[in-house]
């Protein structure tokens, strides 16, 4: 049997990442009920007769019991919560997780629905107790039709998989994540994954056709069109798409597929200062239009952690900030007469210091690993507050700075990469092990800063098990009170999720 830390593990792609994180990541984390000082909600205890009931659904082999198969279901990747659950279920089927809910639901036994496991906010993994519902066996594609594009699938369906399913028949999947070899469908409608081509191809919001969901109760709720434009009454799919199982639990996604670009370049630039990354992006906007896919920033903490944690290669000097660009298309010939001009307008007007261009998959492979890996690279230097937010783009980057100002010595390092063309930056601080004073002097500023920008404390990851009680800075009052409303009315036990999303319900 494989060492449990190599389960949990053996979800990152990247072989570098995966060897040098799983040596040093002997040392379990600490409970999260402990780290984070929760008190257990008065849930039902799991009994032997329940265990025995779920074996009647599911066969012997799919209700995990043994203490070391149920552990990497405990943890989130990056070390930061860990759970109790003694009880990992594995349905196959809608049928089958509707029989687990509403049985859940009248012993008020609580659930913590899981994808892949490849979120950062711990909303993934339990808290205490709470029976571990894994999708990784739900996991077939229903059908597709290639002139619409519409892909209907089960919600444990790896998005790399898709991706490759769509791409033989000229199709695309409209979400890119660095965890795509690992992560989940329905995982990624759960929480609204956004990704690195949300420029192009916009959210999930957007590009959901429909979903299958059940409720607590077991009520299925068949959602799973696949129009693109159906106004008949309210869009109940958006009800699923970023609550994060905390309304209902996805089991079956239709989505949109765009055409695969039959184009694909990808420019790695140095730039001078940051101020000059917003004015390359507005070039980029203006130049290159409609075949811009993906402009992503990173500073040079960012790229230096990968290439020194990793030994992952930089294919350009040493600068200040990096920016990638994207450019997918139809034509070749036309997307390559524009990303040229381009180019040559950039490097004379001395916003782009240094760079490289290519288009042969392998070497543009080489430049996206050095940035999805930076997600993972600052583990190796030890514990890393990860801060997923949205600020205008006139102050996205200015976080970075004050963080390093206010922790000074107490931090190995503060660095900031994400998206620009959607105002989402990441902010990572490393510190050798989880220090309690530095994150009090991280939460609640971090959030009050990005309040005062009118920004959002949570851009692409969810809310999950880390925010819950600093959602009032992205969200008022009426709001936050409607969305407990909307979860009493679906799930009046609190059985699914909890802990998460929502702050304590009153």
């Amino acid at each position: 049997m494989l060492n449990p830390w190599t389960l949990l593990l053996s979800n990152l792609k990247n072989t570098n990442v995966f060897n040098q994180i799983r040596c040093a990541s002997q040392v379990l984390p600490q409970l999260s009920s402990e780290k984070y000082k929760v008190i257990r909600k008065q849930f039902g205890n799991i009994q032997p007769s329940d265990v025995d009931y779920f074996k009647t659904i599911l066969s012997e082999d799919r209700v995990l019991t043994d203490e070391n198969d149920v552990l990497p279901f405990n943890i989130d990747w990056i070390k930061n919560c860990r759970g109790q659950s003694k009880l990992v279920l594995k349905p196959k089927s809608t049928e089958e997780v509707s029989r687990i809910l509403r049985y859940c639901n009248e012993k008020r036994l609580a659930v913590c629905p899981q994808g892949g496991n490849t979120g950062l906010v711990g909303g993934s993994v339990p808290v205490f107790d709470e029976i571990v519902l894994s999708f990784m066996l739900m996991n077939k594609i229903i059908s597709l039709d290639e002139l619409s594009g519409a892909l209907v699938c089960e919600s444990g369906c790896v998005l790399e998989n898709l991706d490759s399913y769509v791409r033989e028949r000229n199709l695309i999947m409209p979400l890119d994540l660095g965890a795509k070899g690992s992560c989940h469908i329905g995982g990624n409608v759960s929480t609204n994954a956004g990704g690195l081509r949300l420029l192009r191809y916009g959210n999930l919001h957007g590009s959901v056709l429909g979903v299958e969901a059940v409720k607590a109760d077991g009520t299925v709720i068949d959602c799973l069109k696949t129009l693109k434009k159906d106004n008949t009454g309210y869009h109940l799919k958006h009800l699923f798409i970023g609550s994060e199982g905390t309304l209902g639990v996805v089991t079956k996604v239709a989505i949109h597929c765009p055409a695969l670009p039959k184009a694909v370049s990808l420019g790695f630039f140095g730039v001078e200062n940051f101020e000059n990354v917003l004015r390359l992006y507005a070039s980029a906007k203006s130049s290159l239009g409609e075949i811009l896919s993906a402009f992503e920033m990173a500073d040079n903490d960012s790229i230096s952690s990968t290439v020194q944690n990793l030994k992952l290669p930089n294919p350009i000097s040493d600068y200040p900030f990096y920016v990638l660009v994207e450019t997918s298309g139809s034509d070749e010939t036309h997307d390559a007469e524009k990303l040229t001009r381009f180019l040559d307008k950039e490097m004379e007007s001395g916003l782009i210091i240094d760079g490289t261009v290519t288009s042969e998959p392998a070497k543009m492979q080489t430049i996206w690993n050095l940035r999805e890996s930076i997600a993972g690279a600052g583990l190796i230097d030890g514990y890393v507050f990860k801060y997923d937010v949205s600020i205008p783009l006139a102050n996205y980057y200015s976080l970075v700075p004050l963080l390093r100002q206010k922790l000074g010595s107490k931090a190995i390092k503060v660095y900031g990469y994400g998206h620009v063309g959607d105002g989402n930056i990441h902010i990572n601080v490393t510190v050798p092990k989880y220090d309690e004073e530095v994150c009090s002097m991280l939460e609640p500023y971090i959030f009050e800063e990005v309040a005062k920008l009118n920004g959002s404390i949570s851009a692409e990851h969810g809310v999950g098990f880390r925010k819950p009680h600093y959602i009032h800075y992205s969200k008022d009052v009426t709001a936050i009170h409607l969305m407990k409303q909307l979860k009493q009315l679906m799930d009046p036990n609190h059985i699914l999720n909890p802990y998460k999303v929502l702050p304590e319900l009153t």
